[in-house]
């Protein structure tokens, strides 16, 4: 029953989302947009966390190159292979979070693991800090939302509302891959790694093939919302990669539950809806943000969507069967009659 629910409620968020433009005014409309692509980011590094449950504090930087991918390349006048740019941006994540989980989950495990993937995300961005082919600190300003020619005609994205109903389109088909991929074989065995790694590989699984598949698979999606937030914002700059990037999806996952796969998006958009409604509070908004996420978090230690899933477990189970009474023989009491629950 809570699965259909679920499924229902996924369903009208996401034509809510696409009639956003003719509901609210142009700015709640990019917010919206943020918030999708960063639930995007906070679903993908899941797969990481509470699938393999590996924790890495770096996934900021894939993101950022994703974005700067998608903003050189549309800055150098290939808008007409928009399309097959978001894969290259996919492409290129996934290949760097290869070559990078090959190293790290080696070498470390853990807390350290996290602190490496940290300092390797640091690394990419004080380079790109340094390149002054790509803006340097000042990044790259002014990238063009496409439009082009496929199919049936032109496909124009240049305008801010056709762009937010191609990005829910787009953020659907990259949330829908990577349900199947965490509800299929995959994801399950990602599970049974998590939950007991010894045992896993006793029984014949190669524990660090499918840790550094998630890895690669994580930096696929991750580098594809950073693909998609560049024409959405208009400008990448370093700033994309630090460490504050690189925490919001861990922020959005404990809001939401790291246990449920929709957990990260509903976290997302909870802590989006928090910080709009006390923007207007200055020099009290981060003292309010934090004390509203802290009583979430310690209120709901599963996150919403744990709590979501027991309220409905509750309501399925229903009453309680009543007490009646059964008649019972044993050698010293022989016929006399005991209450018991059944």
């Amino acid at each position: 029953m809570s699965r259909y629910i679920t499924y229902c409620l996924v369903a009208l968020s996401g034509v809510l989302l696409l009639l956003l433009p003719l509901l609210v005014n142009p700015g709640l409309v990019h917010l919206a947009g943020v918030t999708l692509v960063m639930g995007v980011f906070a679903v993908a590094w899941n797969l990481l966390f509470g699938y393999a449950g590996l924790a890495s504090f770096g996934s900021g930087g894939l993101f950022s190159l994703g974005a700067y991918v998608m903003a050189i390349s549309l800055r150098a006048g290939y808008e007409q292979s928009f399309l097959l740019l978001i894969v290259l941006a996919m492409v290129t994540g996934g290949i760097v979070a290869f070559l990078v989980g090959a190293v790290a989950l080696r070498r470390s495990s853990g807390i350290y693991l996290a602190i490496l993937t940290l300092a390797m995300a640091e690394v990419l961005r004080q380079i790109l800090m340094r390149w002054h082919w790509i803006g340097a600190e000042d990044g790259l300003p002014n990238i063009v939302r496409p439009h082009f020619s496929y199919g049936l005609g032109l496909i124009d994205l240049s305008s801010g509302a056709r762009y937010h109903v191609f990005l829910c389109l787009a953020c659907g088909l990259l949330i829908a891959a990577i349900w199947w991929i965490a509800h299929g074989r995959f994801g399950r065995t990602l599970r049974a790694i998590r939950l007991d790694p010894e045992r896993a590989a006793f029984m014949g699984v190669n524990t660090y093939g499918y840790k550094l598949a998630a890895f690669t698979l994580s930096g696929v999606f991750v580098a594809g919302a950073g693909a998609l937030y560049a024409p959405l914002a208009q400008i990448v700059t370093p700033d994309l990669g630090n460490m504050l990037r690189s925490t919001q999806p861990i922020l959005f996952t404990l809001l939401g539950g790291a246990s449920s796969f929709w957990g990260p998006l509903i976290g997302g958009f909870l802590f989006s809806a928090i910080e709009y409604g006390t923007r207007t509070l200055v020099g009290l908004q981060e003292i309010i943000t934090g004390v509203i996420l802290l009583a979430v978090v310690l209120i709901f230690p599963t996150g919403i969507s744990g709590a979501f899933r027991k309220l409905f477990a509750s309501l399925e189970q229903g009453e309680p069967a009543p007490a009646r009474k059964v008649e019972v023989s044993d050698a010293g009491r022989l016929g006399k009659p005991l209450t018991q629950r059944v």
